[in-house]
């Protein structure tokens, strides 16, 4: 997948900067990141990153030019699907970031050639990430007692 950033009316959708992923395993602060960047799920990602760096990004406030989540593709597809995480920092929760990065996001993975699906898997006890995913345009496919998969074709 490229390296080329994304952008959207408000976000600039970016690949790990080297220095980023040091600075998120080794606790160090930089300038450039919203004030409670990284959160749990942002360390997590950064390891992930520092291994498998291919379809994992960034959120950029482009007004601010801060790093406030980060999102990404788990790569290879298989059988033509993608699986999709995403977060935010708790300070700009609840003004649309998540779903106008996934929307952007999952766009421009079924632009590449055998992609044909993205999908996230999540908890039925997240009603927040469920809006996230519907108001990116994904489609519930299905469901047991914990989780719910919803895709984008």
């Amino acid at each position: 997948m490229s390296s080329q950033p994304l952008t959207t009316a408000r976000l600039v959708l970016r690949a790990w900067p080297a220095e980023d992923i040091t600075a998120v395993l080794e606790n160090v602060r930089l300038p450039h990141w919203a004030t409670d960047f990284p959160a749990e799920g942002d360390r997590v990602i950064a390891g992930v990153v520092a291994e498998h760096p291919d379809g994992q990004h960034q959120i950029v406030e482009r007004d601010t030019g801060l790093v406030v989540g980060s999102i990404g593709l788990f790569w290879p597809p298989r059988d033509g699907t993608l699986e999709i995480g995403y977060g935010v920092v708790p300070s700009r929760r609840g003004l649309g970031y998540a779903p106008e990065a996934a929307r952007a996001l999952a766009g421009h993975a079924l632009t590449v050639p055998g992609v044909h699906t993205v999908y996230a898997d999540v908890e039925l006890a997240n009603p927040p990430s469920i809006r996230v995913l519907e108001k990116a345009g994904f489609d519930r496919l299905n469901a047991n007692e914990e989780t719910a998969r919803y895709h984008l074709r």
